[in-house]
C-alpha cells in the first residue's frame, strides 16, 4: 500500500465488534489463560499482551503503523520524543562507552548527551558538523553508535544519510536517526543506510498540540551477531528473561524487543492508549497537512527572503542553500516547514520580533496545525554556551519559525507587523 494509506489502515483489523475506528484499550493488565500461557509471555517465547506498562493493543496498533511506514521491521512507542531518544541511546550504550553524534540537534536532545549521559558514564561526542568525515574522526573501539537528525532542528540542517551509514557501518557501529522534521513521509531513512529511526511523534505525526509520544523504529538491519565484544546485551544471554538472546531470538527486531525488555519495563515511560489513540488520529491527515505546512513555508521564506528587515534566511528549499542537493536527494524536493532568520539588529532584535507576533504563537513545539514561533538562543537552547550555539548553527538572532495550516496572507500579515515593531 501507499503511504496515504498506510497512514489510515496499517495495523490494524477489526475484532469481532467491527469497530472501524482503533479501540482504546483503557486497562492496565490483561488476562492469561493458564499458567503456562502466563511463564510463556513473560519469558518472551511468545508474543501477548500482559501488563500495560510494556504494550497495549492500541499502541499496537500505532507501532505496526508507523514501523509500516519508515520500513521497519517492528517499533516501539513511549511517552515522548526525547524518552525514545533516551531508550535508543541506552539499548546500546553502557558505562564506558561513547557515541558520536552531529551537533545540529534539538536543545534538550544536546542537553542529555552533554550534560546528563556523562553521569551514566556514557560520553556524547560531538562532531564539528554534519560530514561523514567529521563523524567518522571520533569513532573508536568504544563507540556504541553514531546519532544524527535527518533534518536538524532547528538548524535546518540535511545530513547526507548514505555517507554517514557508510562510516557507522564500517566502524561496526549501528547508524540512529532522528526523523522528526522530515517524518516518514517525507524521508524513510532506513532506506538509506539507518538501523534505527525515533520520532517525537509530538510533533508533525500528532499535528495539533495535544498529545506527546514519541517512537522508535527498529530497520532489522544490524548485523548484531558479528558483534559480540561490543554489543553483549544482545548477543549474550539474558538472565532476567530465562537466557533470552536478543539477536539469535528476535534477528529481524533484536533493537526493538531490547528496548522495551529492558528500558520500557524497568523504567517505564509509557504511552497511554489514550494518546496512542490521539496520534493515530493525528497520522491519518498528516499526507494532507504536509502538503499545505511545506506550500506555506515556501510562501513566507520567499517573503522573508526579500523583506529588507530581514538579514538572513535559513530555508533548505532555496536552490542557493547548502543543503539543496541533499534536500533533492534524499527528500525529492520536499521541504519540511522549519525555517529560521535573522531579524536585522541582532539579539534585540530577534526577541522584539518575537515578543510583537500576534498569530504565531510563542511556544516550544513545532508541526502544528498552527503556526508557532521561538527564539531558541533564549529558549530551546539558552543552556548552551556561546561556543555550543555556534556549534549546533543557532545564531543569537535567529527565530525559529513552524509554519501551520492557516491562511498564508493571515501568517505574512502577522510577520510583517511584527518586523515593523521590531526593525522601528
Amino acid at each position: 500500500m501507499h503511504d496515504e494509506t498506510i497512514a489510515i489502515h496499517g495495523g490494524y483489523q477489526a475484532d469481532a465488534t467491527r469497530a472501524v475506528a482503533v479501540p482504546i484499550y483503557q486497562t492496565v493488565a490483561n488476562d492469561f489463560i493458564d499458567a503456562d500461557h502466563a511463564n510463556a509471555i513473560m519469558d518472551l517465547a511468545i508474543p501477548g499482551f500482559h501488563y500495560n506498562r510494556i504494550n497495549n493493543p492500541t499502541n499496537d496498533v500505532l507501532e505496526k503503523r508507523l514501523a509500516a511506514l519508515e520500513g521497519g521491521t517492528a517499533a516501539l512507542v513511549v511517552a515522548s520524543g526525547m524518552a525514545a531518544v533516551s531508550y535508543a541511546i541506552l539499548t546500546v550504550a553502557v558505562a564506558g562507552s561513547n557515541f558520536v553524534a552531529a551537533p545540529q540537534l534539538y536543545g534538550a536532545t544536546y542537553t542529555y548527551f552533554a550534560h546528563v549521559l556523562p553521569t551514566l558514564g556514557i560520553e556524547a561526542r560531538f562532531a564539528v558538523d554534519d560530514r561523514a568525515e567529521s563523524i567518522a574522526a571520533l569513532i573508536d573501539g568504544k563507540t556504541c553508535c553514531v546519532f544524527v537528525e535527518s533534518v536538524g532542528n532547528p538548524a535546518g540542517n540535511v545530513v547526507d544519510l548514505e555517507a554517514v551509514a557508510a562510516v557507522a557501518h564500517g566502524a561496526g557501529v549501528p547508524f540512529i536517526v532522528d526523523n522528526t522534521v522530515a517524518t516518514p513521509l517525507m524521508l524513510k531513512p532506513i532506506r538509506h543506510g539507518a538501523d534505527v529511526v525515533v520520532h517525537s511523534l509530538t510533533k508533525f505525526v500528532g499535528g495539533h498540540g495535544t498529545t506527546l509520544g514519541g517512537a522508535i523504529i527498529d530497520g532489522g538491519t544490524f548485523p548484531w551477531a558479528q558483534h559480540d565484544d561490543r554489543f553483549p546485551g544482545f548477543t549474550r544471554p539474558e538472565v532476567a528473561f530465562h537466557d533470552v538472546v536478543f539477536a539469535r531470538d528476535f534477528p529481524e527486531r533484536a533493537f526493538v524487543v531490547r528496548a522495551r525488555s529492558i528500558q520500557l519495563r524497568n523504567t517505564g515511560a509509557t504511552l497511554s492508549p489514550f494518546g496512542a489513540f490521539q496520534l493515530l488520529q493525528g497520522l491519518e491527515t498528516l499526507s494532507v497537512r504536509l502538503e499545505r505546512h511545506e506550500s506555506n513555508a515556501r510562501a513566507v521564506a520567499a517573503y522573508l527572503a526579500g523583506d529588507p528587515r530581514v538579514d538572513w534566511v535559513n530555508f533548505p528549499g532555496f536552490e542557493d542553500n547548502p543543503y539543496h542537493h541533499l534536500v533533492e536527494r534524499y527528500l525529492k524536493g520536499r521541504v519540511p516547514s522549519i525555517l529560521t532568520f535573522g531579524v536585522s539588529g541582532g539579539y534585540a532584535a530577534g526577541l522584539a520580533f518575537f515578543d510583537a507576533l500576534g498569530l504565531f504563537k510563542r511556544l516550544l513545539n513545532l508541526g502544528d496545525a498552527k503556526s508557532l514561533a521561538i527564539h531558541p538562543a533564549s529558549t530551546t537552547h539558552r543552556q548552551l554556551s556561546e561556543s555550543e550555539l555556534i556549534a549546533v548553527g543557532i545564531r543569537p538572532e535567529a527565530i525559529r519559525l513552524s509554519i501551520g495550516l492557516e491562511h498564508i496572507d493571515d501568517l505574512i500579515d502577522d510577520i510583517d507587523q511584527a518586523l515593523a515593531i521590531a526593525v522601528a
